[in-house]
């Protein structure tokens, strides 16, 4: 249910133009300055981290927002994971996508004529999202950042209130889904803990709604708050969906706020331990996946990271992960097919299975890229990515991933 208009430019260029001086980093769980603003870019761009974080103050927002859009060069694409996704599956042309986000004029013009948005779902004014790019090796200050990723930000009150969630659910009736994706949970973290957890559990009542039948994919993205986090998994959101969708940050911040495997981890160095994303994955499926003596519908997770993706299944229940890394190369460059001249290869070429079970040890055959292996009940899923070397666009890559691998697992089983 989050839908808006990003406007993707380089990040060193906005600050510049806002007149911002390069300084040292600082991490603000919340920006209401250009100062905090500042900080958290060189904190992030730093570690080549993605982040995303609430602007509070509206008339600030708004001057940037502003200088952004007019910049030179700035581009105004789809914003949001909802509408990425569904902008993603309206590309294949036997699929209809329904979209209930807050959508103005301009995301309107820029959706994909498949996509429909039902009148309840249209507002006067655009949310606009600003996404600020680095380049792998890109200066600012003493700021030098180690590969290419963005830096998102937003003053999004109609996305933090999930204020198009019962407009959705409403409108299943009339379309009939055969899959419902849902994201935008992230986005209340800019509310006020009252009003989050109110909306939370409405949201939780509206999900309960919908036909057990239609399987639910939730896309889960950056989070700073672990008591939200924590009541997402443990009391509400997590055992009425089926599947999700996640990256490394936001494995690290789930286990981080549950105390679950490696929950001592602070952050990842280089790519991240395949033992470890292994570890937590299967704590994820083992604690509160699908089984008997547990109401849960959990039975899917979908991870991906820049140099490969796991999908992590409870027996007997979907497919499909190859589709998504090859979408992860072909988007960030932006090509119809994999053009090996232009994608290198970052996954480890050995790993192990886990860091605190028996692990097996696994030597990757470029011949069979996909590697299976079991672990009590749930099955493992590992392929390496291509990752594209100067990439095009970095923002939405983990929606279309997400995308591509449902639309192998759901509408394409064989």
């Amino acid at each position: 249910v989050n839908a808006c208009v990003d406007v993707v430019l380089s990040g060193v260029k906005l600050l510049e133009a806002l007149g911002l001086e390069p300084g040292d980093g600082k991490n603000h769980m919340v920006l209401s300055s250009g100062q905090d603003l500042k900080e958290a870019f060189a904190y992030f761009m730093e570690k080549g981290a993605a982040a995303e974080r609430f602007f509070s103050d509206a008339e600030s927002f708004h001057h940037i927002a502003r200088t952004a859009s007019e910049y030179p060069g700035a581009q105004l694409y789809v914003g949001g994971n909802a509408a990425l996704i569904g902008q993603k599956l309206a590309t294949n042309p036997d699929l209809k996508v329904l979209l209930c986000g807050p959508v103005g004029p301009k995301l309107h013009e820029l959706l994909d004529d498949d996509v429909v948005v039902p009148p309840e779902s249209m507002q006067e004014r655009d949310e606009f999202h600003l996404i600020l790019e680095y380049q792998a090796g890109e200066e600012w200050g003493q700021v030098r950042a180690p590969n290419a990723n963005r830096f998102i930000f937003s003053h999004d009150l109609s996305n933090g209130a999930l204020n198009m969630l019962e407009v959705f659910v409403s409108s299943l009736d009339e379309f009939q889904p055969d899959l419902v994706v849902l994201s935008g949970l992230h986005m209340m973290e800019g509310q006020s803990k009252e009003m989050r957890q109110r909306r939370l559990m409405e949201a939780v009542a509206s999900i309960s709604d919908i036909p057990t039948d239609i399987p639910i994919h939730l896309e889960l993205a950056s989070m700073t708050d672990q008591d939200f986090m924590s009541n997402i998994m443990h009391q509400q959101v997590l055992p009425l969906v089926n599947s999700i969708g996640l990256n490394e940050q936001e494995l690290l911040f789930l286990t981080q706020s549950a105390s679950g495997p490696h929950a001592s981890l602070a952050s990842w160095s280089g790519v991240p331990d395949v033992g470890v994303v292994s570890d937590i994955l299967f704590w994820i499926l083992k604690e509160h996946g699908k089984a008997a003596e547990r109401a849960s519908d959990l039975t899917r997770i979908h991870f991906h990271t820049l140099a490969y993706h796991i999908l992590v299944t409870v027996d007997g229940h979907w497919g499909a992960v190859a589709a998504g890394a090859r979408a992860a190369g072909t988007q960030a460059c932006a090509t119809e097919t994999i053009d090996t001249s232009k994608v290198f290869l970052k996954a480890p070429l050995e790993f192990v299975t886990s860091q605190t079970d028996t692990p097996s040890k696994i030597s990757l055959n470029p011949d069979e890229p996909v590697v299976h292996w079991h672990r009590e009940g749930i099955s493992f899923h590992f392929t390496p990515v291509l990752v594209c070397k100067d990439p095009v666009r970095t923002v939405g890559l983990g929606d279309a991933i997400s995308a591509e691998g449902l639309l192998y697992s759901e509408a394409y089983p064989q």
